[in-house]
């Protein structure tokens, strides 16, 4: 390997590694708030990239029915919560939120499609048609769980994540999708060829960590969540809900996962499995992070990056292989060191 070399596939495991920390984040941040083993965050990763491939083709992207649907399903769930609580006056706000909010960012994405605007107002749509989809699947398939243990809540993270990829091929087919870049511009840097869209990339992924530091040190609702993450029962006891802290965590998680989407798609071609990977990795780098530091994990997910690409150059068709073999040596050592506390049984 020559230097050239070298220098080629650190760049490629910088970008790689850049969607990979968006990933870890996104997922030790649900996993610290809700015990929640989130599997299904890469599929927020090709819900948007073929939402904004769609769009760009100037067709209604699926995902309008999946967000139609599942506000309907949260609207039937939270009404029969309100008569049972004998609380009628709930099922307005119910309505507006689960119902007409959706169905007029259906609307105006049904609309917008076929007259194919420019970047920043797809990106905008596919935003507003992915990131509602979190908290309404927090609503669905994990608050009525959320006394259950973390095993329960893995089986049914798997089992939203193959409900996910399905829906995503009934709507988008098994045809892969690619949209275009933000900007076509390419930068010399000695041996190495810049693309603006990896720029952006890398850019996107460090703002990102700047406004989740900014989020969690500095406002209200982060307080909340970082307190939620470290004493669910203290958190509770001075009034945080429960129910809102995992729906928070799950909106921003979409909101990464969503942001993830649209900055990968016009590197590769976004098929409606390809999510799984995508989180699988950001998984790894979480765990390689010790699954209880921000920054440790967004460490690993670059490390993954890196160890993915240079893996690639000696070894292509065992790059994967490699990447998720290096998590045993780790887990055995978390194994070791760690203290082994008792779970608390908590009572919805």
């Amino acid at each position: 390997m020559t230097g050239d070399i070298a220098l080629w596939l650190v760049q490629d495991g910088v970008i790689n590694g850049a969607i990979y920390v968006l990933m870890a984040l996104a997922l030790l941040l649900v996993f610290a708030v809700t015990r929640i083993i989130f599997v299904p965050q890469g599929e927020f990763v090709a819900l948007a990239g073929l939402t904004l491939g769609t769009l760009q083709l100037g067709q209604i992207p699926g995902t309008i029915y999946l967000l139609l649907g599942g506000g309907l399903l949260v609207t039937l769930l939270e009404a029969r919560s309100a008569l049972r609580d004998r609380e009628p006056a709930r099922l307005l706000r119910v309505a507006a939120v689960y119902l007409l909010v959706p169905a007029a960012i259906a609307a105006l994405a049904a609309w917008a499609a076929p007259r194919k605007f420019d970047m920043l107002i797809q990106m905008a749509l596919t935003l507003a048609l992915v990131v509602p989809l979190g908290p309404m699947l927090y609503r669905v398939a994990y608050r009525p769980l959320a006394g259950a243990s973390i095993l329960v809540l893995f089986i049914a993270s798997m089992a939203v994540h193959y409900a996910l990829s399905g829906l995503a091929l009934a709507f988008f087919g098994g045809e892969g999708l690619r949209a275009s870049p933000i900007s076509d511009a390419r930068f010399d840097l000695g041996v190495l060829q810049v693309s603006a869209q990896s720029i952006w990339v890398v850019g996107a992924s460090l703002a990102c960590m700047l406004v989740l530091w900014l989020f969690f040190e500095h406002t209200l609702y982060g307080k909340a969540l970082r307190a939620t993450a470290i004493n669910r029962v203290g958190a509770r006891i001075v009034g945080i809900p429960t129910e809102f802290a995992g729906q928070l965590a799950f909106t921003v998680a979409a909101a990464m996962g969503a942001l993830s989407g649209i900055l990968v798609a016009p590197l590769a071609t976004i098929y409606y499995d390809t999510g799984l990977m995508l989180g699988l990795k950001g998984f790894v780098g979480a765990i390689l992070g010790g699954l209880g530091s921000y920054p440790l994990a967004a460490l690993g997910a670059l490390f993954v990056g890196l160890l993915e690409s240079f893996s690639s150059f000696w070894a292509s068709n065992l790059k994967e292989t490699i990447v998720f073999t290096f998590i045993i040596p780790v887990l055995l050592w978390l194994s070791l060191v760690s203290r082994h506390p008792v779970v608390e049984d908590e009572e919805e």
